[in-house]
């Protein structure tokens, strides 16, 4: 693909103009679609920051889509997914008139199962009435349904229960064993997927499957001649995640239910059941108990020698171990008991494998995993279960070898990629070295659109009564904006005193500004009330700083109440920094502060969405003036005009456009 024919795709009159309504040139679009391009023919690796409003979508689409070849389009959330599949990839298709195949690819959690709605209907074990409607609904979805994909079947909330009774997991797949294995529609997605030139997936699905091996994608990658990952910045975390292993007293007590059902539903006479999963459930709750407080996280070389927590666990594998012993004597009876075994044995051997050469009063921080890669264990306890956890201290070696093959091209994009245009931390965290990385800027006017407002005489961020400070700041601004704000919190506990604080507030000053709070309802039915009500405040935590899109006057305040530093009782973490300063680095200059940066642009991201909005930025936190690193970070922030005066924040809402 040359140069000259992207500037006639992008260029006024281009086909995407008049396939597009609305559609403006913008000169850094078609220089980052020239980029991908040429990175997409030389079977390269690319690092492309695009502002907001770039349009960084079409920037990719157009070169992969004429380009040929297999292309896989990971995304941060199956939300863009249903976008891309249902809208931008089509538009594109059409603009260039190119006959090329498409295919949607989810985790099977998201696909209904015949075998288990079956079991449901036939079952009948529900409790709430909405249950009982809901399936209903699904199993009238069941017989009009070409995909089975949940998300066509929006009067069932994505959040219901009943999804868990009528969908599979790995574990409880039948496979080809399964009698309705020619209907299933996790099969149907995966050879559709085979076939597509283009396969849209999302990060979850992408790195489960090179952990896993159960999604699908192991076999699509192969053919792939270009794998582009949109919204980027989100990889370290999802990689992180996939690549380390959790075990929780849930799965056990969830795996002991469905022993105890299926041993009596098919071999009553081979054993006394309840004899068998009694001493497992309550070894897997006295490991619980191990820890009397809710939600909190431990290294395991911060657990005390005398604990509780080692003899619980080795009497929880103790306990397990019978458990395997009934089972295998039991599985060829049925089906689902040799599945339930297999889960047992599955489940035994990474319990047994968890901090392994440990033992009670010698508990070490880091680990090597299997191949060889440092892990720190720690555990996680919350109201009513306990996750062990196995976490890698650096992806990069094992996303460095999932590249190492065939060669293809490697797009990463995103909007926050990069730290005042340093992409070092990025590159490092991913292991891509000294690949090529750009930025293209915004096409917005930040200095005439935008604010940012630092209010004076703010506590410091760790004082007891710092969220009360926050809202007496930010109230006279919600009021001169009329409402239409968002108020981001880095923490659900400073989300739950924001919003008793600002109902006070409101019913006092008479303020007709509905309140969202996150929590109260489901993330895209607050955004939906949020833009019909044109006025109101929402409050959030981490779910509403990144991809949300809220266009026009609905919004035009959003306040960050304080620069979103990890948790530093974050084990992970802790870990990492004591890596990093093994070798001289400094760990909050290295690591902490970047990734707080990259978080910090994503949240002021939401203020302006088009080159018609307007509106203040409100950071409450002094460490963005007090500190030295302060001026790092608002370097790093849209080129929007400074001030510290309430009244000059004031004044610009007051000011005509």
């Amino acid at each position: 693909m040359h140069d000259a024919e992207i500037d006639q795709l992008f260029g006024p009159g281009g086909r995407l103009g008049q396939e597009v309504g609305g559609f403006r040139a913008r000169q850094s679009q078609t220089e980052m679609a020239k980029a991908i391009a040429g990175a997409i023919a030389g079977q390269a690796t690319l690092i492309a920051e695009a502002g907001t409003g770039t349009g960084k979508t079409f920037a990719y689409l157009v070169p992969a889509l004429l380009w040929g070849g297999k292309v896989i389009v990971s995304t941060g959330t199956k939300n863009l997914q249903d976008q891309l599949f249902q809208r931008d990839i089509p538009t594109v298709r059409r603009a260039l008139n190119v006959p090329v195949s498409v295919a949607l690819l989810k985790g099977r959690a998201n696909y209904v199962c015949h075998y288990h709605l079956e079991r449901t209907l036939e079952n009948g074990r529900l409790t709430s009435r909405d249950d009982i409607g809901y399936l209903r609904a699904i199993s009238r979805f069941m017989k009009t349904t070409q995909s089975g994909d949940k998300a066509e079947l929006a009067q069932v909330p994505e959040t219901a229960l009943i999804w868990n009774l009528v969908t599979s997991t790995r574990d409880t797949c039948m496979g080809a064993e399964c009698q309705y294995y020619q209907d299933c529609f996790v099969m149907k997605a995966r050879k559709e997927a085979q076939q597509a030139d283009v396969v849209v997936v999302n990060h979850h699905l992408f790195f489960a499957d090179v952990a896993l091996k159960d999604t699908g994608v192991a076999e699509l990658l192969p053919s792939a001649n270009t794998i582009i990952f949109d919204e980027a910045h989100q990889l370290p975390d999802t990689a992180t995640l996939f690549f380390g292993e959790t075990i929780s007293t849930s799965q056990v007590l969830e795996l002991c239910r469905d022993v105890l059902a299926e041993g009596l539903s098919h071999a009553r006479d081979g054993a006394e059941w309840a004899k068998v999963v009694m001493p497992v459930e309550r070894a897997a709750r006295d490991l619980r108990l191990a820890f009397p407080q809710d939600f909190v996280r431990f290294s395991v070389s911060q657990i005390a020698a005398s604990s509780a927590f080692f003899p619980a666990l080795k009497t929880l594998r103790k306990e397990f171990r019978a458990m395997i012993q009934t089972l295998e004597s039991q599985a060829e009876r049925a089906d689902t008991i040799e599945q339930c075994r297999t889960r047992a044995i599955e489940l035994g051997t990474r319990l047994d494998q968890w901090n392994a050469p440990t033992v009670a009063g010698a508990a070490t921080a880091d680990d090597k995993s299997g191949d060889g890669q440092e892990c720190v264990l720690w555990v996680e306890a919350f109201s009513s279960s306990l996750q062990l956890h196995r976490t890698p201290l650096s992806i990069a070696p094992i996303f460095n070898k999932q590249r190492e093959g065939v060669p293809r091209a490697w797009i990463f994009t995103s909007a926050t990629l990069a730290v005042k245009n340093d992409f070092n931390h990025y590159a490092s965290q991913m292991g891509l070295g000294n690949a090529p990385a750009q930025t293209w800027p915004s096409p917005f006017d930040y200095g005439q659109q935008g604010l940012l407002y630092v209010p004076h005489q703010m506590p410091q961020p760790n004082s007891p009564d710092y969220t009360d400070a926050v809202i007496d700041a930010a109230l006279p601004l919600i009021e001169a904006a009329g409402g239409r704000s968002f108020l981001l919190c880095t923490t659900i506990r400073a989300v739950k005193r924001a919003a008793e604080r600002l109902r006070a507030e409101f019913e006092q000053r008479q303020l007709p500004f509905p309140l969202l709070v996150q929590g109260e309802a489901g993330r895209t039915e607050l955004l939906e009330r949020f833009r019909a009500a044109g006025n109101a405040v929402l409050i959030g935590s981490q779910s509403f700083w990144e991809g949300v899109d809220v266009r026009g006057e609905a919004l035009s305040l959003v306040i960050i109440d304080k620069l979103p530093f990890s948790p530093p009782d974050d084990p992970v973490l802790a870990a990492r920094i004591e890596v990093m300063e093994k070798k001289g680095m400094n760990g909050f200059m290295h690591h902490q502060l970047p990734e707080a940066i990259i978080t910090l642009k994503q949240g002021a991201g939401r203020l302006i969405r088009d080159e018609a909005d307007r509106g203040v930025l409100m950071i409450c936190d002094p460490r963005l003036i007090s500190k030295p690193y302060g001026k790092r970070i608002w370097q790093s922030l849209p080129s929007f005009k400074r001030t510290r005066e309430l009244n000059v924040a004031q004044a610009f809402f007051a000011t005509p456009e």
